[in-house]
């Protein structure tokens, strides 16, 4: 989840009074960098992978409460309404909710305020969340065509598998940001 310019965001940005929140978040995902490392190890540091592979799966609930909620909503209240329109809505729905739980660990966890909380996770999560929505929505939309009703039991295995898409999308992004700067939050 930790991603983009925004890293070096969170470590620069003033806490007011939450030093050691700051200190906790900014912590270097390994001793060595980038630049020290040859190219064809940058791949294989096994403690970025299990951070990284956290951070999407905090994205990944955050998304997932928003957009499979407004898409059973959606198909259980408005069963006609087009199906590139739900899965629109479905998508800025999970983005909202990915953002709002985002902010709602850094807030508790790293003990930001909440302006803070929200600046720093739109930020951050905004490119990882877009691109697990893309591949959640289109993986769903090709397994079932958008209009499976969650009653169905291929409903379910069409939810695992748009899920865990979702989740391998972002995931040699947000290692590649983590290992790129250092730096690791939540």
């Amino acid at each position: 989840m930790n991603h983009d310019t925004s890293l070096e965001l969170l470590c620069d940005m003033p806490q007011h009074g939450h030093e050691d929140a700051q200190a906790a978040c900014c912590r270097p995902s390994s001793p060595t960098f980038m630049g020290e490392q040859r190219t064809s190890s940058f791949w294989r540091d096994s403690d970025t992978w299990r951070r990284a592979g956290k951070n999407t799966l905090n994205c990944l609930i955050g998304c997932a409460i928003g957009d499979f909620g407004m898409i059973i909503f959606l198909q259980v209240y408005y069963p006609q309404m087009p199906v590139m329109l739900v899965m629109v809505l479905a998508m800025a729905t999970g983005l909202v909710t990915s953002i709002l739980f985002e902010a709602s660990i850094l807030r508790w966890k790293e003990g930001f305020d909440w302006g803070e909380a929200f600046k720093v996770a739109v930020s951050m999560s905004f490119i990882s969340m877009l691109a697990m929505e893309l591949a959640a929505n289109t993986t769903d939309y090709l397994v079932t065509g958008g209009t499976m009703n969650p009653s169905e039991p291929g409903y379910w295995g069409a939810l695992v598998l748009a899920l865990m898409v979702g989740f391998l999308a972002p995931l040699p992004y947000n290692y590649y940001k983590l290992k790129k700067h250092g730096k690791a939050c939540h």
